[in-house]
């Protein structure tokens, strides 16, 4: 049996890397005795995995892991225990039950996010909505991407879903997962450079993740994106 955890990341934990989080769920499983799976051999670990791990110095709302269960528990009670083993800046949302194939991997099904953007030092342009309207209606928005081995110019255009002001701050809607991944610092940027602004009179972009979708057909037999969570079913 396999779940899928949802949880909020807030607060000074962004300064937690990926390896550090999940250190720290291991130990708050063990505390809130979820019953969970482990791997056989000589060194037996946790089965669990993370969709699209959130970058260092990013909050979010839309946080998702998926853990082996040895024995059904409800998913009301899972929330509670795990909450009561949570700092500040952590807080659980859901736990639903998922399907068992390899196919519903949380980390293989990932295929957007929301972010939103807000600028830390400095000012963003009174007619934002008009510029960030200006901006998306680009055919094509090229950015240099930068690999461990090399630089390449990349159209980010087809990346960006959704892209619009709300109360002063930049959301976006962006690719995101194992085939197409696009970072809410890249769209920043280009748009910085769009407005024709120094990178220093606009600085310190702070990004947060909105949600984490998987693509899923409709009724209609069309494929949208839906909340991680939305794919699983509550445990009674």
């Amino acid at each position: 049996m396999k779940a899928r955890i949802k949880f909020r990341k807030n607060g000074v934990m962004k300064f937690i890397g990926h390896l550090d989080i999940m250190r720290y769920f291991q130990k708050a499983i063990r505390r809130a005795e979820i019953p969970i799976a482990f791997t056989s051999g000589y060194s037996p670990h946790m089965i669990m995995s993370f969709a699209n791990p959130l970058g260092v110095g990013l909050t979010s709302d839309g946080e998702y892991f998926d853990i082996e269960l040895t024995e059904s528990i409800a998913s009301k009670e899972a929330v509670r225990r795990l909450n009561e083993q949570m700092v500040d800046g952590m807080e659980i949302v859901s736990f639903v039950q998922i399907p068992d194939d390899k196919k519903s991997k949380g980390m293989s099904i990932v295929a957007g996010a929301d972010y939103l953007s807000s600028v830390k030092n400095g000012s963003l342009p009174e007619d934002l909505a008009e510029k960030l309207e200006a901006f998306y209606a680009q055919n094509e928005i090229c950015v240099v991407k930068k690999t461990k081995k090399s630089e390449k110019e990349v159209d980010i255009r087809p990346m960006i879903y959704k892209l619009e002001c709300r109360d002063g701050k930049i959301y976006m809607r962006v690719a995101a997962g194992s085939v197409q991944n696009l970072k809410p610092e890249l769209v920043t940027e280009a748009f910085v450079r769009y407005l024709g602004m120094d990178a220093e009179e606009v600085t310190f972009f702070t990004h947060h993740r909105l949600e984490t979708f998987a693509e899923s057909e409709d009724t209609e037999g069309k494929m949208i994106l839906v909340p991680l969570d939305a794919l699983g079913t509550e445990i009674v």
